[in-house]
């Protein structure tokens, strides 16, 4: 497959695009958690402990450019805010999903315990 750009990035295959979209430590556990259900940010970040604000807040901003999740703001004193998965982001659940049962296959292979 040939290279090609998205967002001025240069891309070698479509693992590492999709890995753009869901890769790194956060993405994939907060879409797994708004695929439950519609959450607060701070309902997140309780399930998130190790997570900073600054890395959260990045992160919900990039799946919603993505996509991948929605932030709906209530005009509510004090305001109040909701992130849900969209229909793009409900594409990646049975990949994570894989993942995760591979991850938990690693762990069991390896003589850690969930």
């Amino acid at each position: 497959m040939p290279e090609f750009i998205f967002k001025d990035k240069l891309y070698y295959n479509p693992v590492e695009f999709a890995l753009t979209f869901i890769g790194g430590t956060w993405k994939m556990p907060i879409l797994w958690r708004l695929n439950q259900k519609s959450q607060r940010y701070s309902q997140i970040k309780k399930t998130l402990p190790r997570v900073s604000d600054k890395m959260l807040t990045s992160q919900l901003r990039e799946l919603e450019e993505l996509g991948l999740i929605s932030r709906k703001v209530f005009a509510e004193v004090p305001p109040r805010v909701e992130y849900t998965i969209t229909k793009e982001g409900k594409k990646a659940i049975p990949i994570i999903k894989k993942i995760r049962e591979y991850g938990l296959y690693l762990m069991k292979q390896n003589g850690i315990k969930d």
